[in-house]
């Protein structure tokens, strides 16, 4: 279809004809050399799609003017676009194409509407747009105070986020703690606002978009740049008209309106044309900003639910119409909200797309600052100071608690103050931040504020147990709360269309503000003026804990604020700035709510009740900041297990301070945690503390996300005895933040680092400087799956050799190859070592490497588990294991050989070792070719009176019913076998009828059998579930 229509003047066919030349040139231009040359190879050659080729004596030597030129004149301006499009699809540049197609469609919306009313409309309504949202009020901004969004505005981290519907996410405070669970897939990924829309890999093209971001992580003012942007041709140009719509109005709507009432409020002049803008519904985008605080029940049934846009009902149904996509049902929808109301959300919708606002990005941080700051000097003293403060940088992460910090620090700076002790935790900041508020005050203005500031907390305690964060004029008026001079700094005023009226409404600068404040209503001392305001909410806090307990959603913040306010400091400092009795009497019972309510969480696993596994109580204690009250809390607890989850650098830090005041701590597992740090190269400004290490060693310590928490374990008075990083993305710089702490901790016994695939050679000798300390005691270690080499095993064989303590060594899943368990044995038959089990399955072993482990089954006396599986060892390399199994100093109890090649020669040999070694019990040769007469072999050996093997593993061994006439015999002879596991073997009814005939009978002790139940008739599993009758202890399981 062609650009122009055939009406068109000849001026506007030659305009368009310079527009068409200036879209040619640019195409081209993007094009390399190489696809330059191919362009003009097909414009000469190709298939054109009816158009005729140019000749390529003519194309040969143009450059990218006279190829434009040449396509002009040949085809004429849209027929030249046409063929461009079609050679860019030819030659597979299709991200070239796209963009042809939309500057041309945005060259066609702008030719076919110019003169139109409706375009006319458009063109207003975008102006209208960028008026209304080009500026912006800061949160404290005094009267007539407003800032460019553009200018203030920066980039958020947003990534593509799917969760699944029995997910259960809770509400996470700005704090810089990551506020949802992310995939580590999913964790680098990041996408741009205008690729919310576009097709996924597969194809489809979402038309709902689910936004989502804790509280004060951007998401408004991301909605708000949108508009903008959109107005402003930026972003979203395939929609023709965006509108927004905030569900704190929608909260206030009472009568009832249509789809059409609200696009016509979201127009800011005149009339809409509204039949004109609803004809093509997938042209239309609404933005539906804060869907986690609309009050209202999306429950309602289909038949209620509207179809039409002009049909008036309540609020509630025209938005869960909207949602559920019964009205305008091409239109699009981008919903934010808080992640706790994210299943309720997911009822209403279908194939929605989900994203999630991570928050800044450290060059977004320090974009930020400087944006905020006027003073270029100040804005770079302001960042330097919160790069080197770990809490403060970390803060940053949350836009609100950038622009919190940035606010207290540009006040702050300008009287050079220090801001090391006052801004350490999220209630020093709030208290901080109050207090600039109220420095504007007037002397007598500040005695009335402890009057005002009781009022205010009730009203926000109300709110807070209500879920209300939206109050009305009547509302605030209820609670006396009418001082227009004081009342700005605390609350923000909005108003909102109303049927035909406008209203002013309430509310606090931000939810976690209320919080705050709620937190502070169970602090403040009651001076008789509770009886004075309505419905004044219960001063019961343990009615809040126990609604908390029941929760873990909303109330989370306003507990968390509980506990920063008992600090001492805090208080003194509030009561100064407020004037306000500030009361400590919650003290205690917030103490024992914190035990007993961790106690509850672990009412499922008694024997562990005394370990800690919700990371939100070392959030409370970390706010607190009182190390006696934090000793006292954590006595009654020995461990903590954080399992799964994902610790940004916030989380570390309170992690660390937990730690550090843990006396009794016993173990610590943070194994399949995700430790999300910035770049290294972000902290160049770290406290003397940090430089322990000369400087390459130093910019190694930086580079490991765990170095924290060793530090703060080094540090640490406690008696750690077991300590788990398993499959942690760990990388060998987090050995070296280890290595300190086994030398410090010489109680030390369990480590797991087992799953870190890029810990490498490198970590393991950065380790090793830890495990060769005479001070370590460990005495298990896991490494297996590290992407170990045999460049590890010198190291490691020196540690055998000078850590006596070492009893069970775990390497499996590592490379190491022949050459590496050679050297690995070198320390393994050390007269020092006491190594008793070892596991070093999966290591690319050979017969060749078995000469050196035969060494060591006959020097090493201690070892008693030796794990072989999956290794090619073969008959050769298993025999000569067997000549040493054999000898009278072997001690070996457990003997792990499956997959490894083996067939009946090498059964033959192991067949000597049942009868001639007596500490063997268990035996495990699932998955080799043992066949029918290995397993004879093995079943001679069995029934001999000397062998003491007690449990004997031969799964898929290509056993067939042939063998059962010996397992028969076997299982009535052998004295000591309880557990025989036959699965995936097709031994077929016959045979195991035999086998019951052998469990009958009375000589035989086995106790757990293992059978491949496909191949078994029902008869046949009836009869075994028979067994059971006559030999109660016997238990039959099927694979």
């Amino acid at each position: 279809m062609g650009l122009l229509s055939s009406k068109s003047s000849t001026s506007s066919r030659g305009s368009f004809q310079g527009i068409a030349g200036e879209l040619l040139f640019n195409a081209l231009e993007k094009l390399s050399e190489m696809d330059f040359k191919r362009f003009r190879d097909v414009l000469a050659h190709g298939d054109l799609q009816g158009q005729r080729c140019i000749p390529w004596g003519r194309l040969q030597k143009a450059d990218r003017t006279d190829t434009k030129n040449l396509m002009l004149r040949f085809y004429g301006g849209d027929a030249a676009l046409n063929v461009a499009e079609a050679v860019l699809e030819q030659i597979h540049l299709r991200d070239t194409a796209a963009w042809l197609r939309e500057e041309r469609e945005k060259a066609l919306r702008r030719a076919a509407f110019s003169s139109s009313s409706v375009s006319d409309y458009k063109k207003n309504y975008k102006k209208d747009i960028r008026n209304a949202y080009s500026r912006m009020k800061d949160r404290n901004a005094r009267v007539g105070d407003k800032v460019s969004l553009n200018h203030r505005y920066s980039k958020l981290v947003i990534v593509n986020k799917h969760r699944d519907e029995e997910q259960r996410e809770h509400e996470i405070m700005a704090m810089g703690r990551r506020h949802t669970e992310i995939m580590k897939e999913q964790a680098n990924s990041s996408v741009t606002v205008d690729d919310l829309f576009k097709p996924s890999p597969d194809g489809w093209t979402p038309k709902v978009v689910v936004l989502l971001g804790a509280a004060g992580i951007g998401k408004t003012m991301t909605a708000r740049k949108i508009m903008l942007d959109w107005a402003s041709d930026k972003v979203f140009v395939e929609f023709d008209y965006v509108f927004y719509i905030h569900c704190r109005e929608g909260n206030l709507l009472t009568s009832e309106a249509s789809v059409e009432d609200l696009i016509s409020r979201c127009c800011p002049s005149g009339f809409p044309p509204l039949t004109e803008m609803l004809k093509n519904p997938e042209k239309l985008l609404f933005v539906i900003d804060g869907f986690d605080e609309l009050r209202f029940s999306f429950d309602r049934p289909q038949a209620d639910l509207c179809s039409q846009p002009w049909e008036k009902r309540p609020v509630d149904i025209i938005l869960s119409s909207l949602f559920r996509k019964t009205v305008l049902h091409d239109c699009s929808l981008l919903i934010t909200t808080r992640p706790a109301a994210l299943q309720k959300l997911s009822k209403c919708l279908e194939c929605e797309r989900h994203v999630e606002i991570l928050g800044f990005s450290e060059a977004e941080r320090k974009e930020y600052f400087h944006k905020f700051f006027e003073n270029r000097e100040q804005a770079a003293t302001a960042f330097q100071f919160v790069r080197g403060n770990e809490t403060l940088f970390t803060m940053c992460l949350v836009p609100i608690m950038c622009w919190i910090i940035c606010t207290v620090m540009k006040q702050q700076l300008s009287r050079k103050r220090d801001l090391t002790q006052s801004t350490k935790t999220m209630t020093g900041i709030y208290i901080l931040y109050l207090s600039a508020l109220l420095s504007s005050l007037s002397s007598e203005l500040k005695q009335s504020m402890p009057e005002v500031l009781r009022r205010l907390c009730s009203l926000a305690a109300d709110g807070v147990w209500k879920q209300k964060v939206l109050f009305t004029e009547e509302e605030v008026h209820e609670y006396a709360l009418e001082d227009r001079k004081v009342l700005p700094l605390l609350l923000n005023e909005h108003t909102f269309h109303k049927d035909i009226d406008c209203i002013s409404t309430y509310s606090f600068i931000h939810l976690s503000f209320q919080e705050f404040f709620a937190a502070l209503f169970y602090l403040l001392e009651d001076e008789g003026e509770a009886q004075m305001l309505p419905a004044d909410p219960t001063r019961d806090v343990n009615k809040l804990l126990e609604n908390y307990s029941n929760s873990r959603n909303y109330f989370m913040l306003t507990v968390r604020f509980l506990f920063g306010l008992l600090n001492e400091e805090r208080r003194n400092t509030l009561q100064k700035e407020t004037g306000c009795k500030i009361s400590p009497k919650i003290t205690q019972k917030l103490l024992t709510w914190l035990q007993e309510s961790q106690k509850n969480a672990l009412a499922v696993l008694t024997q562990e009740t005394t370990v800690i596994r919700e990371l939100e109580l070392c959030q409370c204690l970390y706010e607190i900041q009182d190390e006696r009250f934090v000793t006292t809390a954590l006595d009654h607890f020995t461990g903590m297990y954080f399992r799964g989850v994902n610790l940004n650098q916030f989380d570390q830090i309170v992690l660390s301070f937990t730690i550090k005041n843990f006396p009794r701590l016993e173990s610590l597992d943070l194994g399949h945690c995700s430790f999300i740090w910035d770049d290294p190269k972000d902290y160049t400004g770290l406290q003397p503390a940090k430089q322990m290490y000369p400087e390459k060693q130093q910019e190694e310590g930086k580079e490991s996300p765990i170095h924290l928490l060793c530090q703060a374990l080094e540090k640490s008075g406690c008696e750690l005895k077991t300590l788990r990083f398993d499959q942690c993305q760990l990388t060998g710089a987090c050995c070296r933040a280890l290595a300190p702490v086994l030398r410090a901790k010489t109680t030390l016994m369990e480590l797991d680092l087992g799953g870190n695939k890029e810990l490498s050679d490198r970590g393991v000798k950065l380790l090793c400087e830890g495990l060769n300390h005479a001070a370590c005691q460990v005495q298990t270690l896991r490494m297996g799956c590290c992407n170990l080499t045999a460049a590890s095993c010198k190291d490691l064989a020196a540690v055998l050799g000078a850590t006596p303590s070492l009893a069970h060594l775990d390497l499996s899943d590592n490379p190491l190859g022949d050459g590496g368990v050679q050297e690995l044995c070198r320390g393994l038959t050390q007269p020092s070592c006491r190594v008793q089990k070892l596991w070093l399955w999966r290591c690319c072993l050979t017969g060749v490497g078995c000469r050196a482990l035969a060494t060591v089954l006959r020097a090493n006396s201690n070892l008693t588990e030796l794990h072989l599986g999956d290794n090619k060892l073969g008959d050769r390399g298993v025999r000569r294991l067997c000549e040493s199994l054999q000898d009278a100093a072997c001690r070996v109890q457990t003997l792990r050989l499956w997959r490894c090649c083996l067939t009946e020669v090498g059964c033959r040999a192991l067949a000597t070792v049942l009868r001639m070694n007596p500490n063997l019990t268990e035996l495990h040769l699932g998955d080799n070719e043992l066949g029918n007469a290995g397993v004879r072999q093995l079943c001679e050996s069995l029934r001999d009176a000397a062998c003491r093997v007690q449990i004997l593993s031969l799964w898929q061994c290509r056993l067939t019913e042939a063998c059962c006439a010996d397992l028969f015999t076997m299982l009535t002879a052998s004295q000591s076998l309880v557990h025989l596991d036959l699965s995936e073997n097709d031994l077929g009814d016959s045979s195991v009828q035999l086998l019951c005939e052998g469990l009958r009978q009375p000589t035989c002790l086995l106790q757990k059998l293992w059978l491949k139940k496909t191949g078994l008739s029902k008869e046949m599993l009836q009869n075994l579930a028979a067994l059971k009758e006559i030999k109660p202890n016997l238990n039959i399981g099927y694979i």
